[in-house]
C-alpha cells in the first residue's frame, strides 16, 4: 500500500478585495472616515462612484492550484513578489481561508512564515521563549529540553532575562527564529527566513534548514535564494501570478524561472543570417552552454567541467581574429573574462563554419546564476579590441552544488558571496615546539 501523500492541493483558489474593508457590522470606521462620506454625498458621489465602476475590485492572489507533495519531500517555491508563494503558505498554515478548493495536510504542521509573531516585547527573552514555543505548538517540557539550544543557537544568552523591547531587530529576530527552527514538526512551511538578520545570521539560518532537509521530514521553502532552492530541495513549484506553472526537477525549474527574469536561456541561435550579429565576414550563429558530452545543459553541476560553445560563419578570409567570453552573476558582479590564445588564431581562417567551445574547469564557479557575454574580434594597437560580431548576456545557466562533497564548500553550510569558489590544493606541515 503506498504512503498517503503529506500535503494535499487541490483547485485550491484565494481571492482578495481591494480597497477598504467594506461595511460590515465589524468594520472599523474612524471620524475622518464618517465626515469624507458625508461630504462625497453631498458633493456627488454617485458620480465618482460611476466613475470606479470599471475598476477591478478584487484580486486572484491564487488560482486553482493543485500540487501533491510526499513525505519526506523537499520542496521549492519560487516566484516573483507578489506572484501568490506566501499566500499559498497562509492557507496550509490555516492563517487564512481558501476563496475555493480544498488543501489537506497529514501530521503536525509548523509554520516559519512570519518570525517574531506572538512575542510581547513588555517580556523577556526566556518568558518569550515558552510563550512562543507554545503558540507554535510545543509543549512545555518539549521546550525546556531544548531550551538551552534554542538560546544558544540564537546568540543572546548574556540578555535572555531582558525584556525583548530592549533587543535590537536583530537579536528580536535571531531569538523568534531561533525559537521556530526547532520545532520538530511532520511538515515544515518555511517563508523566506534567509531574508533576515545580518549575513551571518543568514549562513547559520541556511545551515539550520540543510540539517532539517535530512531529517526527513517534509518541507515546503519559499525563498528568492536560488542557490538554496537548489542546494536544499530536489523539487520545486514555480508560481506566477497565482497560478502554478511549473512543477519539477528545482534545477530545471530554476532555470526556467531565471529565464524569464532575464530573458535568456542556456541555447541561442540565429537560423537566418541577417539577423545574426556580426559584419559582412563574420556571423555568430550560435551560443550554448553544454556539457563534455556536448549537450545542451541548463543547470551545471559545480563539480564537473562546463562549456560554452560558438557557432559562427565565416564569409571571406580576412583578417585575424579571436573569440572570448565574458561571465557576471545575476547581480551583475564580474566573474571573469577570458580569449583563446591558441597560434591557430593568428593567421585568418578560411570561410567556412566553426564551432569553439571555451571549457571552464570544474570546481571553479560558485553557486547561483552565471551570464554569458561572447564576441569575435581583433587585437589592435594599444591594447584594445575591435569586436566584430558580439551578443551581450547571451546565454545562461545555473551553476549548483548538490551537496554530495567533493567540493570547496566541505562541511560549511553557508552563504559564500565570492563570483568564484575554486578548490585550492593545500599543503599541511608540522614542526614540534620544543
Amino acid at each position: 500500500m503506498s504512503t498517503p501523500p503529506a500535503i494535499l492541493v487541490d483547485s485550491l483558489s484565494k481571492r482578495y478585495r481591494l480597497g477598504s474593508g467594506g461595511s460590515g457590522p465589524f468594520t472599523y470606521q474612524t471620524l475622518r472616515d464618517s465626515i469624507s462620506d458625508a461630504t462625497s454625498a453631498a458633493f456627488g458621489r454617485k458620480r465618482h462612484d460611476a466613475d470606479k465602476a470599471d475598476q477591478p475590485t478584487h484580486i486572484w492572489a491564487l488560482r486553482d492550484v493543485s500540487v501533491t507533495v510526499g513525505t519526506g519531500e523537499v520542496v521549492g517555491i519560487i516566484g516573483r513578489n507578489g506572484a501568490g508563494k506566501s499566500t499559498l503558505l497562509k492557507i496550509l498554515s490555516r492563517i487564512t481561508r481558501p476563496t475555493s478548493g480544498r488543501a489537506r495536510l497529514r501530521g503536525r504542521i509548523g509554520s516559519l512564515l512570519e518570525v517574531g509573531t506572538g512575542f510581547h516585547p513588555e517580556l523577556t527573552g526566556r518568558d518569550n521563549i515558552y510563550l512562543n514555543g507554545a503558540i507554535l505548538g510545543m509543549s512545555r517540557a518539549e521546550i525546556r529540553r531544548k531550551f538551552d539550544d534554542i538560546v544558544e543557537f540564537s546568540g543572546v544568552s548574556k540578555f535572555i532575562d531582558t525584556p525583548v523591547k530592549r533587543y535590537s531587530s536583530g537579536m528580536y529576530v535571531r531569538l523568534a527564529f531561533a525559537v521556530a527552527a526547532h520545532l520538530e514538526p511532520e511538515i515544515l512551511l518555511v517563508d523566506e527566513v534567509l531574508a533576515v538578520g545580518d549575513v551571518a545570521f543568514q549562513r547559520q539560518c541556511l545551515g539550520k534548514m540543510q540539517d532539517i532537509s535530512r531529517s526527513g521530514r517534509t518541507i515546503l521553502f519559499v525563498s528568492h535564494n536560488m542557490p538554496a532552492i537548489t542546494r536544499l530541495c530536489d523539487r520545486a513549484l514555480l508560481i506566477a501570478e497565482g497560478q502554478l506553472v511549473e512543477d519539477g526537477p528545482a534545477d530545471r525549474v530554476v532555470a526556467k524561472y531565471l529565464a524569464s527574469e532575464f530573458g535568456t536561456s542556456a541555447r541561442r541561435e540565429w537560423p537566418d543570417a541577417a539577423d545574426a550579429p556580426g559584419n559582412d565576414w563574420l556571423r555568430l550563429r550560435s551560443v550554448r552552454i553544454v556539457t563534455e558530452a556536448l549537450e545542451t545543459v541548463e543547470a551545471a553541476d559545480v563539480r564537473c567541467p562546463v562549456g560554452i560553445e560558438i557557432g559562427f560563419d565565416v564569409l571571406a578570409q580576412r583578417e585575424p581574429f579571436v573569440p572570448g567570453v565574458s561571465l557576471v552573476n545575476d547581480q551583475g558582479q564580474p566573474i571573469f573574462g577570458a580569449m583563446d590564445t591558441d597560434p591557430v588564431w593568428r593567421t585568418p581562417l578560411l570561410p567556412g563554419r566553426y564551432t569553439s567551445i571555451a571549457w571552464i574547469p570544474g570546481n571553479l564557479l560558485n553557486e547561483g546564476t552565471t551570464i554569458v557575454s561572447v564576441a569575435l574580434g581583433t587585437h589592435t594597437a594599444g591594447g584594445k579590441m575591435t569586436r566584430h560580431a558580439q551578443a551581450q548576456e547571451v546565454v545562461a545557466f545555473q551553476v549548483i552544488d548538490p551537496g554530495e562533497g567533493g567540493t570547496s564548500r566541505g562541511d560549511y553550510a553557508g552563504i559564500w558571496s565570492a563570483p568564484v569558489r575554486p578548490l585550492l590544493r593545500w599543503a599541511l606541515s608540522q614542526q614540534r615546539l620544543d
